[in-house]
């Protein structure tokens, strides 16, 4: 009786933690010498509104690094128009190294994005679904 109970709570556990579970990794990069992580709920940004949360890490030692202020700005190149640019709201969470932000994109398509914060800033592409 006790063996199953055990494999029960196991179970209920491991599907909490299943619930429970981190963000979704859209993207990492390394720039220097931190590792610069951007996560959403889904792991994706879609046409709409989205929340996101970017994470710096020593590249070292893997410990949260605190950049002081940072930004994250995207454009999409337009065959014979202005690119396209959003930026978003970005604002330090309650961890050290992790900021909250939000970004609105108005169609799908594939978007240049630069990170920048004290002194650095990296860009990569992420699609846009």
């Amino acid at each position: 009786m006790n063996r199953v109970m055990a494999i029960v709570i196991t179970g209920v556990l491991l599907l909490a933690g299943t619930a429970w579970s981190a963000e979704k990794v859209i993207q990492p990069r390394k720039a220097k010498d931190v590792v610069i992580t951007l996560t959403s709920e889904s792991g994706q940004w879609k046409a709409g509104k989205n929340s996101f949360a970017i994470e710096f890490t020593s590249a070292k030692d893997k410990q949260p690094v605190d950049v002081g202020k940072v930004s994250l700005s995207t454009s999409m190149a337009m065959t014979g128009m202005a690119p396209m640019i959003a930026g978003a709201t970005v604002s330090p969470d309650k961890t050290p190294g992790r900021y909250l932000g939000s970004i609105d994109f108005p169609d799908p398509g594939t978007r240049q994005v630069t990170v920048t914060w004290d002194g650095g800033s990296t860009k990569f592409s992420v699609p846009v679904r």
